[in-house]
């Protein structure tokens, strides 16, 4: 079973359910639902959430979650860690996650290194595609990974760890509303809402046939 772990009641699988065609379960672990047993676990995609990597004590759920993240990747498992998610394979692999580094909001180029020409999580994807960005922290790289893509503000955006454990920084799954919904949340950026809006809109067609390509790539991994 396919199991996606949402940990804010704000920051929702979004479009990345227009893209599966596989069976899932939500696990809304912010309500406190159990995690599922690793043994249940074909594969994972933990989503983002205001919260931090680090903010255990806060957020108990998260502890138990970076053990399960920990166990279904040394099982060579596929997993898809979206900006927390991310965050959360880089800490349970012992690498630092870091606050108030390489912030960015909005819709921002990343570009691909030349390692990822042959990754599978990114085949048929531009070198240089647009994403939506929305983190005030960063993951380090785990001992033994892979850098995959960059951005000008953010060195960190996307990494592999084996076969088919992947870090992201960016978020493929949001839409217009979600980006409403953040905007608005943040006194920071709640006058900017519509600029930010536009500017996902503009760039929409693009950022869509890129999300559609991660997810069916992801879920090729299934299979392999």
């Amino acid at each position: 079973m396919l199991y996606i772990i949402q940990n804010d009641p704000e920051v929702p699988p979004g479009n990345l359910l227009d893209f599966l065609d596989i069976r899932y379960l939500i696990c809304h672990a912010y309500q406190g639902e159990p995690l599922p047993s690793k043994e249940k676990v074909k594969a994972l995609i933990v989503l983002g959430g205001f919260m931090g990597a680090n903010d255990d004590e806060k957020f108990p759920f998260l502890k138990s979650l970076k053990n399960l993240i920990h166990d279904v990747v040394i099982a060579g498992r596929p997993y898809l860690g979206i900006c927390l998610g991310g965050q959360l394979l880089a800490a349970a692999l012992g690498a630092a996650v870091v606050s108030g580094r390489w912030e960015e909001l909005g819709t921002l180029p990343v570009c691909l290194d030349n390692y990822a020409t042959t990754d599978p999580l990114f085949k048929d994807i531009s070198h240089r595609f647009n994403t939506f960005q929305w983190h005030h922290d960063s993951f380090d790289l785990p001992q033994g990974s892979l850098l995959l893509a960059s951005s000008s503000d953010c060195r960190h955006q996307a990494f592999r760890y084996g076969r088919s454990a992947w870090g992201l920084q960016f978020h493929p799954e949001v839409t217009e509303q979600i980006i409403r919904d953040w905007s608005e949340r943040d006194t920071a950026t709640r006058g900017r809402t519509e600029a930010l809006v536009a500017d996902f809109l503009k760039h929409q067609a693009e950022y869509t046939q890129t999300a559609r390509l991660l997810s069916s790539n992801f879920i090729n991994q299934l299979d392999t």
